[in-house]
C-alpha cells in the first residue's frame, strides 16, 4: 500500500452564512477573498479561486500555517487540505487507501477507529449517485483485515470525495473556522479596550459580525504603569490574528480622573469616568469613520453595569453603542477568551485606569441629568477636547 503522501494540491474552504446573502453574495465572497489574501501575505501569499459554494486556495508553501491562517479568517466555516484525483472509481479508491493509511499512523496499532465514506456530487454528469459511489469506494478501500470499523454516525475518520465540475477532491480533515461574516463587510467599529477578559471578547464578537475593529485605551500615568500599556498592545496583537493589522488610539486620562476626584461626588466617580470615555471615544470614532462604539459591558456584572447606569453611561455617547456580551455569564466569556487566545493575556495582573480613585460605595442608579450638571461644573468638555487632540494612534500587527 502507498503510504507516502505528497503535499496537498489545494485547501478547500467552505463558508456558511455567506451562502444566504442572495444578490449580495458575490460582494461578501469578494471581501472574504481579499481578507484571505491578507492573511496569507505574511506566509508568502497564494492563489485563491472562487467556486460555487467553495473557495480554493493554493498557498505558496507552508500549507499548514496557511490553513491555520485561513481558519482564523471570519466568514470561514471550515478548511480542508485536499488532493486532486482522477474522475474514475479506481483513482478515488487508490487515493482513499493512501489517505487512510497515513491517517492510521496517528493511532496506536491496537486501535480500531470508526470510519465512513462521504461523497458530495456537485457534478451531476458523473454516472453514479452519491450514495452508490460512497458504497463502491468503501468496498474498494476496505477488506476483512482492515483496522477500521464502519460507522455511519460520528465516525472517527471520514474519507470525503468532493466531486465537482472543475475536479475531484479527496480529503479527510476539516479545520473549523469562526464562521460569521468577513471583516469590513459591515463597516467599522471602535472598541473601548480595558485589558480585562470581557472587552477583547466583545471586539472579537463584533469582528465576527463583519466589523473592522479599531481600539481605544485610556492610560493614567503616573497612577498606572507601563505594564498596563504593554498588556493592551499584547491583547491587540492576538486579536489582529483574526482581522489583520489593527489601530490603537491611546488617550491620556489622568487629568480627567483628577478633575473628577477633586470636584465630583465620590459615588459618581466610576460613572463619570465611563461617560467621559464615551464622549472621547465618540470623537475618535467619527475621526476614523467608525459607525459604533463596542464595549465589554455586561448587565449586572459590576456596580457600574446596572440597567440604570448603563443607560446613563450610554447617553454620553453620540454614536451608537454595541454591547455584544450584554447577556453573557462570566463562564461563557472565559470560554470564548480561551478560544480566541486572549485569556492568558487578560489575566495578567495589571491595573486599568478605572481602578484609579475608585469610590468606596459606587452609585447603583445614576441619572444622566445629575451627571450632566456635575460635568458642566467641572468643565470636562474642554479637557476632553485637549486629550482627543493629543491622542496617539499606532498600528499593531499580528503576533504570529
Amino acid at each position: 500500500m502507498i503510504t507516502e503522501l505528497r503535499v496537498p494540491d489545494v485547501l478547500l474552504l467552505r463558508y456558511g452564512e455567506l451562502a444566504l446573502k442572495g444578490g449580495n453574495r458575490a460582494s461578501f465572497e469578494n471581501t472574504l477573498v481579499r481578507n484571505l489574501h491578507g492573511a496569507l501575505k505574511p506566509l508568502g501569499g497564494g492563489t485563491i479561486t472562487r467556486r460555487w459554494g467553495r473557495i480554493q486556495i493554493q498557498p505558496e508553501g507552508r500549507w499548514r500555517e496557511a490553513m491555520k491562517a485561513c481558519a482564523q479568517t471570519f466568514g470561514t466555516k471550515s478548511v480542508s487540505p485536499a488532493w486532486n484525483t482522477e474522475r474514475n472509481l479506481d483513482s478515488m479508491i487508490a487515493m482513499g487507501r493512501t489517505l487512510l493509511a497515513n491517517k492510521l499512523q496517528e493511532y496506536p496499532p491496537e486501535a480500531r477507529p470508526t470510519f465512513r465514506v462521504t461523497v458530495k456530487r456537485a457534478d451531476k454528469d458523473f454516472p453514479m449517485t452519491s450514495g452508490d459511489l460512497a458504497i463502491a469506494i468503501a468496498e474498494g478501500m476496505l477488506d476483512d483485515d482492515s483496522p477500521v470499523l464502519v460507522q455511519m454516525k460520528n465516525p472517527d475518520i471520514e474519507f470525503n470525495i468532493d466531486l465537482r465540475p472543475e475536479g475531484v477532491f479527496a480529503f479527510l480533515d476539516r479545520l473549523p473556522g469562526p464562521g460569521g461574516l468577513p471583516v469590513k463587510t459591515l463597516g467599522r467599529g471602535l472598541c473601548l479596550l480595558s485589558g480585562g477578559i470581557d472587552s477583547p471578547v466583545a471586539a472579537w464578537s463584533a469582528m465576527k459580525r463583519g466589523l473592522k475593529v479599531s481600539f481605544v485605551s485610556f492610560h493614567s500615568p503616573p497612577y498606572i504603569g507601563e505594564g498596563s500599556r504593554m498588556k493592551i498592545r499584547d491583547l491587540i496583537r492576538v486579536l489582529a490574528n483574526w482581522q489583520g493589522p489593527s489601530e490603537l488610539n491611546e488617550v491620556q486620562f489622568a487629568e480627567i480622573q483628577e478633575t473628577i476626584r477633586n470636584g465630583a461626588p465620590e459615588s459618581l466617580r466610576t460613572i463619570l469616568y465611563r461617560r467621559s470615555m464615551q464622549r472621547i471615544s465618540s470623537h475618535l470614532a467619527r475621526r476614523s469613520k467608525a459607525g459604533a462604539l463596542i464595549t465589554g459591558e455586561n448587565l449586572g456584572q459590576v456596580a457600574s453595569q446596572t440597567l440604570e447606569n448603563l443607560a446613563c453611561i450610554g447617553a454620553a455617547a453620540n454614536v451608537q453603542v454595541l454591547r455584544p456580551l450584554i447577556t453573557y455569564d462570566k463562564e461563557e466569556v472565559i470560554r470564548l477568551a480561551k478560544h480566541i487566545g486572549t485569556y492568558e493575556v487578560s489575566i495578567r495582573e495589571e491595573p486599568d485606569c478605572c481602578t484609579v480613585f475608585q469610590p468606596r460605595k459606587p452609585a447603583l442608579r445614576a441619572r444622566a441629568d445629575e451627571c450632566e450638571t456635575v460635568e458642566a461644573d467641572l468643565n470636562l468638555g474642554a479637557i476632553e477636547e485637549t486629550v482627543v487632540r493629543a491622542a496617539h494612534m499606532e498600528r499593531i500587527h499580528p503576533d504570529s
